[in-house]
C-alpha cells in the first residue's frame, strides 16, 4: 500500500496532469451541487441535457479497449499492467480470445469493475466501453471475482498470486462473499467508481435491483450512490492508496481516447467535497497512531486533542489549505479555534514515529 500524508492528498497531482484550460470551470458547488456540475463536464456528447463545454464523453467501440491498453496500460518493462494478478502479459498475444485462461497468466481480459450485470450488461451502453472503469485483468481471476462486490476479506476462499481475495466480508453490510482487490489497487478502482457514480448520475439510481451483488453496494439513490458501509470503504481505500503518476498518464491516454477524464484523478479532492458530510468514518489514516480528539462535531471552538504529545497538528480545509498549525507539547491539549468558519477539516497529527488523519466538523 503506498504511504499517504494528508499533504499528497490536498495537493492531488492537478499540476502533473493535462488539464485542458477550463475544464474544471463549472465545478464551482459543494456536496452533491459538485457532484452534478461534474456529471455534466464529463457526460455523454450525445446528450442534449448537457451542454457545458467542448470536453464530453465520445464512447468508443469495446473493441478500441485492446488498443488503448496498449498506452494506457502498459507497464515499464513493456508488459500489461494488470489489477488481479502478477504476470507478464504481452499485448495482443496474451489477449483473451475466447479460449484459454482457466488458469492465472494465461489471458488478459477487459474487467468491469462495475460488473455489466450491474447496469444492465447493455452491449451499446456506454458503461461497457469506458476505460475509467473497465481494466486489464487476467481472465481466472476475473471469472473468481465475477459479478461480486468489492469489500475487505475476513476469510478468503481464493487468493490470486499478487494477493487480491474472495471470501466472507470483514464488513457489516454487504451480501454474501466479497471481493478484495490487492492494497496497490484499491485507490485506482474506487476512484473509478468514483467516477461512475458522477457520469451515470442520471442512470445509476434505477440500477439498484440490477443484481444482488450490484444491490449491495448500490443505495438506489442518484446522490449518495453507495451504501454507507461501501462508501465508506471506498473513500478509506482513495485516501490510503492516492493518486499515482500512473493513473494520471492513464487518465491523460483515455481523455486521448474518449474525450473524457476523471474528475477524481485530476483533483481528489472533490470526493471529499461531495460525500465528505455524509461518511460515518472520521478516521482516514491507517496508522497505529492512538490519538483522540473531541468535541466532534465542535461546536464551542475549543477542541481537546488528548495522546499527542510532542507533535505537531495541522488543520485543512477541504480545497487543502492549511488553516491552522501548532506544536502541542503536552499529552492532552485544547487547541481554540474560533478563526475557522464552520465547515469539515482534516486534522493531521504528525510525530517522528507516526502520522494519523481525523475528519472534524466545526458547526
Amino acid at each position: 500500500m503506498k504511504k499517504i500524508t494528508l499533504l499528497l492528498l490536498m495537493v492531488g497531482l492537478v499540476a502533473q496532469a493535462q488539464i485542458p484550460t477550463g475544464y474544471y470551470d463549472h465545478a464551482t458547488g459543494t456536496g452533491y451541487t459538485l457532484k452534478t456540475q461534474l456529471k455534466r463536464i464529463v457526460n455523454d456528447a450525445n446528450d442534449p441535457e448537457i451542454t457545458v463545454n467542448e470536453y464530453l464523453h465520445m464512447p468508443q467501440s469495446y473493441s478500441s479497449l485492446w488498443t488503448l491498453y496498449q498506452t494506457s496500460d502498459d507497464r515499464t518493462d513493456g508488459y500489461v499492467w494488470e489489477v488481479y494478478s502478477q504476470c507478464n502479459f504481452v499485448f495482443g498475444t496474451d489477449q483473451d480470445s475466447g479460449t484459454g485462461g482457466g488458469t492465472e497468466c494465461d489471458k488478459y481480459n477487459r474487467e468491469h469493475t462495475f460488473p455489466r450485470s450491474w447496469y444492465g450488461d447493455g452491449s451499446t451502453h456506454p458503461m461497457r466501453a469506458d476505460a475509467f472503469h473497465v481494466l486489464p485483468s487476467d481472465k481466472k481471476v476475473n471469472a473468481e471475482r465475477g459479478n461480486l462486490a468489492y469489500g475487505e476479506v475476513a476469510t478468503a476462499n481464493y487468493t490470486s498470486n499478487n494477493g487480491s481475495q474472495r471470501g466472507t466480508s470483514s464488513i457489516a453490510g454487504p451480501t454474501g462473499q466479497v471481493f478484495e482487490p490487492a492494497d496497490e489497487f484499491k485507490g485506482d478502482i474506487a476512484r473509478g467508481l468514483f467516477y461512475v457514480a458522477v457520469r451515470y448520475e442520471d442512470e445509476i439510481a434505477t440500477w439498484e435491483t440490477n443484481d444482488s451483488d450490484g444491490d449491495s453496494m448500490l443505495d438506489g439513490s442518484s446522490n449518495k450512490v453507495f451504501e454507507q458501509w461501501a462508501l465508506d470503504m471506498l473513500y478509506s481505500w482513495h485516501i490510503n492508496d492516492p493518486v499515482s503518476q500512473k493513473e494520471i498518464d492513464r487518465n491523460n491516454d483515455i481523455y486521448n481516447h474518449q474525450n473524457n477524464r476523471n474528475p477524481f484523478i485530476d483533483n481528489p479532492l472533490y470526493v471529499a467535497q461531495i460525500w465528505g458530510s455524509v461518511l460515518a468514518t472520521e478516521d482516514f489514516s491507517n496508522t497505529n497512531n492512538e490519538f483522540s480528539m473531541f468535541p466532534n462535531p465542535l461546536n464551542n471552538n475549543i477542541l481537546t486533542i488528548k495522546n499527542a504529545q510532542n507533535s505537531n497538528v495541522l488543520i485543512f480545509d477541504v480545497l487543502g489549505k492549511k488553516v491552522f498549525e501548532k506544536t502541542v507539547l503536552e499529552n492532552t491539549s485544547r487547541l481554540n479555534l474560533s478563526q475557522l468558519n464552520n465547515g469539515m477539516y482534516f486534522v493531521q497529527i504528525e510525530n517522528k514515529n507516526s502520522s494519523a488523519i481525523k475528519k472534524l466538523i466545526k458547526k
